[in-house]
């Protein structure tokens, strides 16, 4: 059964490639991180981490991407590129894609956020 989560990321993938993005990977995990999905945009390589916030009470889902959590991406996107050298040698950029509570975003359109942080 799929968890919400994994429902939120398909919808994000989506829209993504909508969007006109190439998606390369999904779910890409190892014992640093895990990034929801790696994609090009162009000639520029994105690491994409989706969130979704269902309670309006709580901070914001891109909120939710702190400190910890950005460093956590950025040592699994290293480990990314040392596996696939073919893609090292593209700029690369770290979006949020952010699913907001009903209440926030009555549309249910994914707020995206390009180059949501740095290195």
């Amino acid at each position: 059964m799929k968890s919400l989560g994994d429902a939120f990321e398909e919808r994000a993938a989506l829209w993504l490639q909508e969007s006109g993005l190439r998606l390369l990977a999904r779910n890409f995990r190892s014992r640093l991180g895990e990034i929801d999905i790696v994609a090009l945009d162009g000639e520029c390589l994105v690491f994409l981490e989706v969130r979704r916030r269902g309670n309006p009470r709580f901070a914001g889902a891109a909120a939710s991407v702190d400190r910890r959590k950005q460093q956590r991406i950025q040592r699994a996107a290293q480990l990314f590129l040392q596996r696939h050298p073919q893609w090292s040698a593209l700029p690369c950029r770290f979006d949020v894609v952010a699913f907001e509570p009903p209440q926030s975003a009555p549309d249910g359109a994914p707020l995206w956020i390009r180059a949501a942080f740095t290195t």
